[in-house]
């Protein structure tokens, strides 16, 4: 039986590589192909494919976001993340949006292939790096908790201000709060998310699906 994929990411040339080598062996066909997270939703409705192999840096949405909406619309559809982020807020973000694999595109062309398989078949597929990090995470190791969890519904109000390019004065009238108090938390965000500055601690809120640039425009 033909796995049917839709595969998802920003580089066209990346790309071409992923589906020519997905497709080798007969089995897998890579029935559509997108650059951007929204392009892939559309997609995914559409083709109803067996597995999503999606980016986690993509346009308009992740694919932590692209995973977190599949479950939401219980799409019989599984997913396997192909990225080149092995930091764990990332992976474990991917591995409770739902998603079924988290494979490095540094793997060896038929791991990926052998990955999508297993996650057509309903079991996972991990990295076996990505893997000792989930066990470690799931043992209650150092740095296990959810990025989403750890930080407080009040930073992430002040990520989401940040992401809108407030100051940290406006931030303050924004929520009635000093500058002051803003700038602490600012510091305890770039902490728990291991970033220096404002614009990273952003990027990766984003990239984490922690914050989405959409919000907070009312």
């Amino acid at each position: 039986m033909t796995i049917r994929v839709v595969l998802a990411d920003d580089h066209a040339v990346v790309r071409k590589g992923i589906c020519d080598f997905l497709q080798e062996d007969g089995d897998i066909e890579v029935v559509a192909e997108a650059g951007n997270g929204a392009a892939v939703k559309d997609l995914l409705e559409q083709m109803q494919p067996d597995v999503a192999v999606l980016d986690i840096r993509m346009p308009h949405a992740t694919g932590i976001e692209v995973t977190r909406w599949i479950r939401e619309k219980a799409l019989p559809i599984r997913v396997l993340i192909l990225t080149a982020y092995d930091d764990d807020p990332f992976i474990m973000a991917a591995m409770q949006a739902g998603a079924n694999g988290y494979v490095l595109k540094n793997a060896e062309a038929e791991d990926i292939t052998g990955a999508v398989r297993r996650v057509a078949q309903g079991r996972s597929a991990l990295d076996p790096e990505i893997a000792q990090k989930v066990i470690t995470h799931m043992m209650g190791g150092a740095n296990s908790e959810s990025p989403v969890e750890f930080l407080t519904e009040r930073e992430r109000e002040i990520l989401q201000c940040a992401a809108q390019g407030m100051t940290n004065k406006v931030i303050g009238t924004h929520l009635s709060i000093s500058d002051r108090t803003v700038q602490g938390h600012l510091a305890s965000i770039y902490a728990k998310l291991g970033v220096n500055s404002r614009t990273e601690a952003v990027t990766k809120a984003l990239l984490l699906a922690i914050i989405r640039l959409h919000e907070g425009n009312g």
